[in-house]
């Protein structure tokens, strides 16, 4: 691509520069995958119904701007959002105008929603035959429970997830909406997979997932566990199920985690915290998960009176795999979050300048480079490119590929 197709001008760097994506989706899986699309430098162009627009606009507080929620921020970065009322004949005929020029098309209604709005998966064919299509729902698109709708906690207990978190006696949800986030980047590698396809076809494709696929797809060496082996793996808190030591361990001033993962890496840890590595309870990696307890508590007694920074400090030095437990505020805070371009910083229309966090993704070319884009697009205020992209679909003047600037944003 030259960086020129939909209205990308050769600044715009990414793989994806030069790709039109339109969002259809709302709440976080479907958007989640376009922010991701958009941050490789795709044109994004959220389409949000009249008046209240995403529904995750309004899960707050907190809220900023024009009461913006946080959790809105958190995933609608790098897109332009349109108003539209797909009740509306005029406003069904602009999206057929944006799905004939685009590339691909998120969605993540319940499955038949798109067919009864006239948006079918023929009648898309019919406008567009290399549109590819990405349709997230909770729990499939066909089988028994397809209808069901689709909440990430829900889904997290459906899948098994919170009976792999916590205690042995609590099932617990995982912190973020990790089936939502799931679903969004299984979505958007099937996508790119989709456009590369496209690329020696010139046909479009329908990629589809779900929160209960996203999951399942992440439940790794916990699912083999009880396919191969025939166990059911419960929640064993903030140690490794499989391996120790590895966990938490809670000494003076709070927690350290230590990861041993070999053999060599235990006979040092050991001699750290005054045991005896050939101890015939700790000897090897299962009698040590037989005696858990027992090494927990022989690991804490050693570290009772010692800080957190003592304890790392020595575990560095003899070359043992550990950390420390940071609030979210430290993290950010720290030199080596930013040292990676986790953070960016925009100015919102309405709530003036802040700080997100950014792409997990950094592409170099082999001088060491940034290729990827170098001005971020801050989340949109409801209908803030409405005006721009329809005088750019009603121009009869204008290049079907030219498009609003990809740094453009409202004042």
């Amino acid at each position: 691509m030259t960086g020129e197709r939909n209205g990308h001008s050769a600044t715009v760097a990414g793989p994806l520069a030069g790709y039109l994506v339109v969002d259809l989706s709302r709440a976080l899986a479907g958007p989640h995958a376009a922010m991701m699309l958009g941050d490789l430098g795709a044109r994004v162009v959220k389409l949000e119904q009249p008046g209240t627009g995403d529904e995750s606009r309004t899960w707050g507080p907190p809220f900023v701007g024009e009461r913006d929620s946080t959790y809105f921020l958190a995933c609608n970065r790098n897109k332009e959002s349109v108003v539209l009322d797909l009740k509306s004949a005029q406003d069904r005929d602009t999206l057929d105008a944006l799905v004939a020029r685009a590339d691909v098309l998120i969605e993540n209604f319940r499955p038949g929603v798109l067919d009864r709005l006239g948006f079918g998966t023929e009648e898309l064919r019919v406008l567009n035959p290399g549109l590819v299509v990405l349709s997230i729902s909770g729990f499939g698109h066909d089988g028994p429970e397809r209808a069901r709708p689709g909440y990430d906690q829900i889904a997290q207990g459906e899948a098994g997830l919170m009976s792999l978190t916590g205690p042995p006696d609590r099932p617990m949800r995982v912190g973020v909406p990790i089936g939502d986030l799931l679903a969004g980047i299984y979505g958007a590698f099937g996508v790119v997979a989709a456009l590369a396809e496209r690329e020696r076809t010139g046909e479009g494709r329908m990629v589809r997932t779900s929160l209960l696929s996203g999951i399942v797809g992440a439940h790794a060496f916990q699912g083999t566990r009880a396919t191969v082996a025939g166990e059911v793996p419960s929640g064993s808190g903030n140690h490794h199920p499989t391996i120790a030591p590895y966990g938490a361990f809670q000494c003076a001033d709070g927690y350290v985690q230590v990861a041993v993962g070999n053999e060599g890496q235990w006979r040092v840890f050991a001699s750290a915290v005054g045991l005896d590595p050939d101890d015939e309870r700790f000897a090897g990696n299962a009698d040590r998960l037989a005696n858990h307890d027992l090494l927990v508590d022989a690991v804490e007694r050693a570290w009772s009176d010692l800080t957190r920074d003592a304890c790392l400090e020595r575990l560095t030095e003899l070359g043992v795999p550990s950390g420390r437990v940071r609030t979210l505020d430290e993290v950010y805070a720290w030199a080596q979050t930013r040292s990676q371009g986790l953070l960016l910083e925009l100015t919102h229309r309405t709530a003036g300048p802040i700080t997100l966090p950014g792409p997990a993704v950094r592409m170099e070319d082999l001088h060491e480079r940034n290729v990827l884009r170098r001005e971020h697009l801050p989340p949109p205020t409801l209908g803030e490119h409405t005006g721009r992209v329809l005088e750019w679909l009603s121009d009869p003047t204008a290049d079907r590929r030219c498009a609003v600037p990809a740094d453009f944003t409202s004042t």
